[in-house]
C-alpha cells in the first residue's frame, strides 16, 4: 500500500481471451440437442408447424395459429450441430454389465450375429436409433416446416371417406357437428399390432397424447410402440421386461415415458422413452403394499394414484418416488378415476358405495351407494366433467350426473345401460364426452359403444359377422376420437376408425 492507494495488478489480455473462448465453448456444447434425442422428440411429438399448415389447407388459408418464426429462424435451427462432447465421464461405465441379445426380443436391435452381448449404454443408443430405422426415416409427419414447403403439393390424396388425418393432434378438436345417435359411421382397419401380434393375452391398448402411436402391452412381457395409419400400422418399437408379464402399463401426460406394473410384486418400471432407458423402481419410500398392480396417471403428471390392498389409496409423486398421501375407502377397491382437472378422485368398492375425494386434502367429499349395485366392478369419469359411469358384476352400467353425486347422498343415476350380461370390467369415454365405451372381459363380443347424451347404444357395433373383438380388456380413443380401439385375449388390439370425427 503506498499513499493509502491499492495497487491493482495488470490484467492478462492473453489469459482473458482464452478463458471467453472456453465459456463460449462450453455454452455451445450445452445448448446443442444430441441428434438422437431430436429426432426421437420428433418421432414422438411430430412438428408442431405441420399442424398449422394442414390447419391452414382445411380452412382455405386462414390461419389459426401463428408460430412466431421467421425463416430465417427456421434456417439457423437446421445448421445447428448435431455432435456433443460428453460434459463428464464416468470411470464405471465401462464396467456396465452387458445385456445378451440373443433373446427373441431383442434380435431386431443388432446388426450382426456377432452382437450376442451388448452394454447397456449401447443398447439404449441402439434403442433410439431403432426409432429411425423402423420407419425408414423420419416419418412424414415428422418433418420439419421447411421440408414440407419444399414438397410438392401432387400428394394429398383423399380417402374415399374424406379421411384425412391430423399428423399431430395439438390441443385442437375437431370442428364436427355433434355425434348423431342410432347407427356410428365406422370403419374396421387392420389390427392396432398387426405387425408384431402378442403371443399370450393384450392387458393394455392406449393411444399416445400427443402423437399418431398407439402402445400395446401384455402376458408377454413386452412393450410395443406401433405408429398408426389405419392401414399398416408399423412397429415402431418392442421393449421386454425380463419375468415381468406387464398388468397395466400407461403413458405420462407428456408422452415421454411409459409406467408399467405387473402382478405379483411391487416392483414396477419406467421406460424413458427420449432416452431409451428402462429404469426398475425396487421400493417407494412410504409404501408397505406387498405389490403395485393398479395405478392412474394424475391429469397434472406430477403422481401416480396406487390401489392398495384392504381400501387404501396411495398418492405417490413422479419426481421423489415416494408417497406423499393415503386414503382409505371401507372394503375393497374395485375402480379408480380422476376428475378432469385432477382435482377429485372417484372411487368404486367392490361392495357398490362410491367414493369422492379432494386430491389436495385428501378428505372424502361425499360417498353414496350406486344405485342397485351389489358389487362394483369399474368406473370411469367423462372429459368434460358432467358424466360418472359405475359398473357392476351384473353387467349394468350405471352414468350419473357428477354435480349430482357432489351435492347428494343417494343421487339418481340419469341412465342405467343394461346391454352387457356379464360383469362390466372396462368402461372409457372418448375425449368429446360423446361415446361411452363399455365391455366385459367374460365373454366374446362383450363390447358396446354408448350415446352420449341420449344413453342408446350404437345398433351397427360390433357389427361384424364373425368374431373380432374376442374378450376386451382395455378400451381407448386416440386423442380427438378419430380412432378406437380395445386389448383383448388373443393377443390382438382390434382397431376402428370412427369417420364422424375428422382427427386423430
Amino acid at each position: 500500500m503506498d499513499g493509502g492507494r491499492v495497487s491493482v495488478p495488470e490484467p492478462d489480455y492473453e489469459e482473458e481471451v482464452l478463458k471467453r473462448h472456453k465459456n463460449a465453448q462450453a455454452v455451445t456444447v450445452l445448448g446443442v440437442e444430441d441428434a438422437s434425442v431430436k429426432l426421437l422428440e420428433y418421432l414422438v411429438f411430430g412438428a408442431e408447424d405441420d399442424l398449422v399448415e394442414r390447419l391452414d389447407r382445411e380452412d382455405g388459408g386462414a390461419t389459426l395459429l401463428d408460430d412466431g418464426e421467421s425463416d430465417v429462424e427456421n434456417e439457423a435451427r437446421l445448421k445447428v450441430q448435431t455432435t456433443r462432447t460428453a460434459v463428464w465421464e464416468d470411470e464405471d461405465d465401462d464396467l456396465e454389465e452387458e445385456v445378451d441379445m440373443t433373446h427373441r426380443f431383442r434380435r431386431d436391435l443388432t446388426k450382426s450375429d456377432a452382437e450376442a452381448k451388448m452394454s447397456k449404454q449401447k443398447l439404449q443408443q441402439r434403442m433410439k436409433e431403432q426409432f429411425q430405422k423402423a420407419m425408414g426415416g423420419m416419418p412424414s409427419w415428422a418433418e420439419t416446416k421447411v421440408k414440407k414447403k419444399n414438397k410438392k403439393k401432387d400428394d394429398s390424396d383423399d380417402d374415399e371417406d374424406g379421411d384425412d388425418l391430423m399428423r399431430k393432434t395439438g390441443n385442437f378438436v375437431g370442428s364436427s357437428d355433434s355425434l348423431p345417435k342410432g347407427i356410428i359411421r365406422i370403419k374396421k382397419c387392420l389390427h392396432a399390432n398387426n405387425d408384431r401380434p402378442s403371443e399370450d393375452r393384450l392387458t393394455t391398448v392406449q393411444f399416445h397424447p400427443s402423437a399418431q402411436v398407439v402402445m400395446t402391452a401384455g402376458l408377454d412381457q413386452s412393450i410395443s410402440l406401433f405408429q398408426v395409419d389405419g392401414k399398416t400400422n408399423p412397429k415402431i418399437q418392442s421393449i421386454h421386461l425380463e419375468k415381468f408379464p406387464v398388468h397395466k402399463a400407461q403413458f405420462s401426460v407428456d408422452g415421454e415415458q411409459v409406467v408399467a406394473t405387473s402382478f405379483r410384486n411391487k416392483l414396477f418400471y419406467i421406460y424413458d422413452m427420449m432416452e431409451g432407458k428402462v429404469i426398475p423402481v425396487h421400493t417407494v419410500r412410504g409404501l408397505r403394499e406387498q405389490r403395485v398392480k393398479e395405478f392412474e396417471v394424475s391429469p397434472d403428471g406430477e403422481s401416480l394414484l396406487l390401489t392398495g390392498t384392504s381400501g387404501y389409496l396411495h398418492v405417490l409423486t413422479m419426481k421423489t418416488k415416494e408417497v406423499v398421501n393415503s386414503m382409505k375407502i371401507n372394503g375393497n377397491i374395485a375402480g379408480v378415476a380422476f376428475s378432469h382437472d385432477g382435482s377429485k378422485v372417484f372411487t368404486n368398492s367392490e361392495e357398490g358405495e362410491v367414493y369422492i375425494w379432494d386430491m389436495r386434502s385428501s378428505k372424502c367429499l361425499n360417498r353414496f351407494t350406486d344405485d342397485g349395485c351389489v358389487s362394483g366392478t369399474s368406473i370411469a369419469a367423462s372429459k368434460n366433467g358432467q358424466y360418472l359411469a359405475c359398473g357392476s358384476a351384473a353387467g349394468v352400467v350405471n352414468v350419473y350426473s357428477q354435480e349430482e353425486c357432489m351435492r347428494q347422498n343417494n343421487p339418481k343415476p340419469l341412465k342405467a345401460i343394461m346391454n352387457l350380461v356379464t360383469s362390466a370390467t372396462s368402461l372409457c369415454f372418448n375425449p368429446t364426452s360423446e361415446i361411452l365405451a363399455i365391455a366385459s372381459r367374460a365373454d366374446d363380443e362383450a363390447a358396446r359403444l354408448v350415446h352420449i347424451p341420449s344413453f342408446t347404444v350404437f345398433s351397427n357395433f360390433p357389427m361384424f359377422q364373425r368374431k373380432t373383438i374376442y374378450r376386451a380388456h382395455r378400451l381407448d380413443f386416440s386423442p380427438n376420437s378419430g380412432f378406437f380401439s380395445l386389448a383383448n385375449n388373443k393377443g390382438r388390439a382390434p382397431l376402428f376408425r370412427l369417420l364422424h370425427y375428422k382427427h386423430f
